[in-house]
């Protein structure tokens, strides 16, 4: 008896270091069981050391990429990373709603390690337009600091995510990664449907090899919710994967820099 695949679409940039984007999203949906197609909106020169050089897809191009996978192609969840210019969001957003998405987890990609803009104030502000029709979004700390308005601390990062959460009208899961260090890595899901606060715990990994956390995290959410889980059931299984694959990964060596996540280390 033939059954169908649950799918998982995933629309961000190209890494050709394989570590982030969209070549990290297709190991952590593929790991975590889903079947993984991807449209790409950009092209990086890009290795574990950093990023050198970044070519934009035509805009028209990413049209095309999105109307033949959704032609064909069920989606159960579709991830979304980072989306480089307004235009660009705004196709994707009026694509996605002409073809009925619902499940969609955005990680809102907007501002680099060295603490660096990497879309321009037009595509942000377009980018928070965005945010009321998706499902999820994934904001690190200094993100969900300049989508808030304010510093977010250990203290407040419960009540920031609410915040965040009634501002944009969206689910959130704010991560709590580039907090002060202890032992305990915490993020917290801001369900907006039903006002819940969730707490999610992990033991912190002492590592420098995190490239891609952010991609892989936000794809493995979308795999559990086209798997059928729940907001927070899939969100803590994510959680817990992405920790694990931290854990595996950390004494791994790829290339001179800061490497990957070992997505099928587990």
């Amino acid at each position: 008896m033939s059954r169908r695949y649950n799918s998982v679409l995933t629309i961000a940039g190209s890494d050709s270091g394989g570590c982030a984007g969209i070549q990290a999203d297709i190991k952590s949906i593929s790991a975590n069981g889903a079947y993984a197609a991807s449209v790409i909106t950009a092209t990086t020169a890009q290795n574990t050391q950093g990023v050198t050089d970044i070519h934009a897809i035509p805009v028209a191009h990413i049209q095309k990429q999105l109307e033949a996978v959704l032609d064909d192609i069920e989606f159960g969840a579709v991830k979304i990373g980072m989306l480089h210019s307004a235009e660009v969001i705004e196709t994707v957003q009026s694509t996605l709603e002409k073809y009925g998405i619902k499940k969609i987890v955005l990680d809102p990609v907007m501002i680099a390690t060295s603490g660096d803009k990497l879309i321009t104030d037009e595509a942000v502000e377009s980018l928070k337009r965005f945010l009321p029709h998706v499902y999820l979004i994934t904001p690190n700390i200094p993100e969900g600091e300049l989508l808030i308005g304010h510093k977010i601390t250990l203290e407040n990062i419960e009540e920031s995510a609410k915040e965040l959460g009634e501002r944009y009208q969206v689910s959130v899961l704010l991560k709590g990664g580039h907090l002060e260090l202890t032992d305990e890595m915490t993020d917290v899901l801001y369900n907006h449907e039903t006002k819940k606060l969730t707490k999610i715990h992990n033991k912190a990994v002492q590592t420098i090899h995190t490239h891609g956390t952010g991609c892989s995290l936000s794809s493995t959410i979308a795999t559990y919710l086209s798997l059928g889980d729940t907001l927070e059931e899939a969100t803590v299984k994510g959680c817990n994967y992405l920790n694990k694959a931290i854990e595996a990964g950390k004494d791994m060596i790829l290339g001179k820099g800061h490497g990957p996540i070992n997505h099928f280390g587990l």
